[in-house]
Parts: structure tokens; sequence; C-alpha cells
């Protein structure tokens, strides 16, 4: 058809058939049959235009009934019939092929406004985002010991008027009174102290801002310049939301806050305060702000969306160390005042996480918020138990280093459970299967490894005959690690399988260092917690519409959308 055949579908309006008599009969005269398209339901064809015709009208059915009838009242015509419906069924469909309106134009018009409705839906479709990751130098490279993080970050509101903030002139906090109690370029440095971070643009117009990803932390928030009473000089100025930015503690978000947590409420109070509390006793103070992130969608578009994040002014423990080097924490939990949780109630994402880390101890990797990412294949799946902590929880039922059986906990019988969190540095066993490993691995030395307590990088270190630089060289002396999930005498058994290079570690020495250490200081000393280092070399995604969270050996090296994934092998 020609290039305007298109538009011509479009204005179709009816179709008429004109049969000519049979050769052997002549006096039949020609059959016209018209058929015309209506969009108003329930009503009889009109009659089509008159015409001059060259046939006796004896022999012209006028309506669509007598043209049936005529039609059907002869073998020819039977035929014919045939092969006007084959005509009339492609015409319609390379129309509709053509030209989308064309089938519109076939359709009552509740249907139309449900189509319509439909294209606007489409057009609010969530997104997905991907950001690059970057692995932080370890102060191993400066020190002797290296930073072993676990944060594990709950948000909680402040609710004593102790703990306000008084502001100048209704602005920002000018001094604290506290009680005395998408693929991307990739780098990275020799010694990694098993942290991650990415880079997020915050405020208007939109500044760069470097964080640490946090499965198991609930608040996004930035260093703040409130002014900042206790802060580490991180790799840009510091954030400072403008007047209009920081939350009133009649907010809603801070008021349905503040009265479902234990902390109660502030009448008194005129902003939104918070304090988080990390597993390595780390801590952050705040102000809570409400500005604009901006996302880069995968088609290379940005949206603006409006968050709620932290304006960090006192920073305590060892957070004060690793911010030399970012700017804040990405809270990427459940809860509801994660990141994506935000971004999913406001209808930007489908509220699914992911990240992959490269194996390689130099690599970085990527992240993602949305579904478009996930693959569709070779990923392993387990349930995520619903808990009140809103982290990444899973039941483990056995734990095994090569063919031994790892003791789960040392009180108690049967399956245990397991966090997903990628603000930890290092994997933390519980007390019993942390005792069971390192009890197994004495039988290294047989391999020519002897300990070396004068190397304080990580609680356990081996020497090798010689100076080690890479875990490949030894690797072949360790034994996987293998956790189950699932396992039940009517199901398969789930396994992540964990390779040395997924818990051991080289240090500046040279020696190879166990990177599993003991958690009985941890939560209440019965969940193991998977950190970055027993990730890598993984796709680990959190899907928190179907509750399950998945994983997949992977290069992480190159993202692909879910209908084009080729995993890696």
């Amino acid at each position: 058809m020609a290039s305007g055949d298109d538009e011509d579908c479009s204005q179709l309006k009816g179709v008429v058939f004109i049969t000519l008599p049979p050769p052997d009969n002549p006096s039949l005269g020609k059959t016209i049959t018209a058929f015309t398209l209506s969009n108003q339901p329930h009503q009889s064809p009109p009659l089509p235009p008159s015409a001059p015709q060259s046939a006796p009208p004896s022999h012209l059915p006028i309506t669509l009934p007598h043209a049936r009838r005529s039609l059907f009242g002869h073998p020819r015509r039977r035929i014919s019939l045939t092969l006007m419906g084959i005509a009339l069924f492609a015409i319609l469909t390379f129309c509709s092929l053509q030209s989308p309106q064309s089938l519109l134009k076939l359709t009552s018009p509740g249907s139309l406004n449900e189509l319509d409705q439909d294209d606007k839906d489409d057009d609010k479709k969530p997104n997905s985002f991907i950001f690059p990751l970057y692995p932080k130098m370890g102060s191993g490279e400066m020190s002797k010991s290296r930073d072993r993080e676990v944060k594990l970050g709950k948000f909680t509101m402040i609710g004593s008027k102790s703990a306000v903030l008084p502001v100048d002139d209704g602005g920002l906090p000018i001094k604290v009174v506290t009680s005395s109690s998408a693929v991307l370029p990739i780098n990275g440095g020799t010694f990694l102290d098993g942290l991650y971070y990415t880079q997020i643009h915050v405020g208007s117009p939109p500044k760069p801002y470097f964080l640490d990803i946090d499965t198991g932390s609930d608040l996004t928030w930035i260093q703040c310049d409130a002014p900042c009473i206790s802060c580490s000089k991180g790799a840009h100025p510091y954030y400072k939301p403008t007047r209009g930015n920081l939350l009133s503690s009649k907010d809603s978000f801070c008021f349905d806050f503040k009265h479902t947590s234990k902390s109660g409420s502030c009448e008194s109070c005129t902003q939104c305060d918070y304090e988080i509390e990390y597993a390595d006793h780390s801590s952050s103070l705040g102000v809570l702000s409400r500005d604009e992130i901006r996302l880069v969608n995968i088609n290379n578009t940005s949206i603006d969306s409006k968050i709620i994040i932290g304006c960090a002014y006192d920073q305590q423990g060892m957070l004060l160390n690793s911010l030399t080097k970012t700017d804040g924490i990405l809270g990427l939990s459940r809860a509801k005042v994660s990141l994506p949780s935000q971004l999913a109630k406001q209808g930007v994402i489908d509220n699914v996480i992911g990240h992959c880390l490269t194996s390689e101890s130099i690599g970085g990797g990527y992240m993602f918020l949305g579904v478009d990412f996930v693959p569709q294949v070779k990923m392993s799946w387990v349930p995520m138990l619903n808990d009140a902590s809103m982290n990444y929880l899973a039941e483990v039922s056995r734990v095994t280093y090569g063919s031994k059986q790892l003791g789960l906990h040392h009180q108690k019988k049967g399956n245990g459970q397991i966090i997903f969190d990628s603000g930890s540095s290092y994997t933390y066993f519980t007390k019993q299967a942390y005792y069971d490993l390192t009890t197994m691995l004495k039988d290294i030395s047989l391999d020519g490894f002897i300990e070396d307590d004068s190397d304080t990088t990580l609680p356990i270190c081996w020497r090798f005959k010689t100076p080690l630089r890479s875990i490949k060289d030894v690797s072949k002396f360790f034994k996987p690690l293998n956790l189950e999930f699932g396992r039940k005498w009517w199901s398969i058994s789930t396994n992540l399988r964990i390779p040395p290079e997924g818990y051991l570690v080289i240090s500046n020495k040279g020696n190879v260092c166990l990177g599993i250490l003991d958690g009985s200081d941890l939560l209440d000393g019965s969940h193991i917690v998977l950190g970055d280092i027993s990730m890598r070399g993984n796709l680990v995604v959190y899907d928190n519409v179907k509750h399950k969270i998945g994983w997949m050996r992977s290069e992480c090296v190159n993202p692909k959308q879910s209908n084009m994934y080729l995993p890696s092998l």
C-alpha cells in the first residue's frame, strides 16, 4: 500500500462487495452487498446511499439481511461469502496494524475510554534506574587494621524536648542541646574494606553526593551543614537544605512516625528530629528534610522526585572513619522511610531493588531500583521473612564447610535466620557456627599456613610460604561454604554457594585472613549476617512486591534488561 494508506484505513466507514453474475447465467445481474461499520452498539446498519446500477433492480439486495439470504442461497455465492469474509478480515487486520486509531474506530465509546486509560497507565508505568557501584579503599592501606562496619541502622524519631535543635528565625539548627546520656564506569583500589557506594543527585539545582549502599538501613541521610557538630570531611561539600525543606513536627510524615515509635511525641518541637543507632555502635543524629532527588532512567531521561532524607549533623563511631570517602548512607531496607519504599509509594518504581558486586577485588558493580533488570531465568529464590526489623531476612536450614556441617545455634535446634546486609563489610556467623568453622580451619596448617597473631587486619590471619597477592593463589587449599534454604523432606533445598573468594581477604602483609567474624554480640547473637564480601560475584535481588530474595552468579559488569538478559557463567 502507499504511504497514505494508513490514513485511508483510519477513515474506513464501510465495505462494498460487487459480485459479478456467473458466465453461464448473465441474466442474474450483479449483486452489491454493503457492510457499514459503526461505533454505536446495538444499532442496525444504515442503508447504503443509492446509486445508478446497470443490473436489473429486482436483483439488487438493499438491506444487509436480504443480502445474506441471497448470498447463502447459491453454492457459488457461499464460496464468494467465504472469500469476502477472508478479504474483510485481511483489510481490517492490515488497517489495525498500520494505524492504531483504526482499531479504536471499531469499538464502542466505553471501550475507547478504557483503551485511552490504558495508554495513560502506560505513561505512568514504573521506571527502573541503575547506578554504578564503587568499592571503598580500606583503612588497612594506611593502618594495621580494617574497618569492620556492620550497620543495620534502625530509624527512630526523637520525642524528648532535650534532644530538639533550636532554630534561628525558623531556619536551620545553629546548635544542639542533648542529654548527657544503569554500562557504567567502575573503579577501585587494591585493598578494600568491603563497602560499596554510589552517586546520587539531591537538591535544586541537583548536587552530587557519594552514599554507602545499605540494605540494612532505613533512612537515607547526608552529612549536613546545620552547622555540623561532629562530621567527617566527605567527598563533597556538606548538604544544606533550604529553610522550606525542613520537615515541621506537624508534618504528616513526622506525626505518624512519632506516634508509632517508642519515643512518643513532642508538642513543643518545631522540626522533625531523628536518631539512628547502628549495630557496630555508630550513630547519626539529625533533622528530616524533604528535597528533590534526580534519577536517570534507563532511556537516559531524568526524573525528579521529592523524598524525605536526613540532614545529619552529628555522627559518632566508625562512621566518622568511613565518611572520609563518602557523604552519607543510602537506606535501602523494607522500612517505610527507605528510598525504594518512598519511590514505590509515589509510583516511580516497583519496590524491587538489586545489587551486583564484582568478584574481582578491584571491581565495583552496579545497583538498580525497579523490576526491569531482574533476570527471568537462572535465579534462585527463597521467601522473604516478615520481621519487625524490616531487614531482608530469610530462613537458613543448614550451613556446611565442604561436607562438614556447622552448628547454627548452640542453644537452639532447627533452622536459623540470615540477614542480607550490603552495609556490612564482612559476614558474621552465630557463635556456634563461627566456633565450628574456625576449628575446622585449623587443618589448614597441614598445607603450610601458620596463624600470624601480629597481623591485626582481621581476627584470624595466616602466613603462607611466600607473601600472597591474590586469593586465587591459595583458594585451592580452602573449601566452599554452602548455605541451604528450605531443606525439608518433601522439597528440594535452594543453595547459596560461597567460594573461598567469598570469605577470604589478602592483608597488606601478604597474609590470607578470614573474612567471617563472630556475631555473638550482633543483634541477639542468633542471626547470620551476610555481608558484602560474601555477596561478591552474585546478583542479589530483593523483591518487596512478591516478598522474596533471589540470587545468581554473575560477573556484574554489563547489566541488561530482563527480556534481553543473558547470565554470565
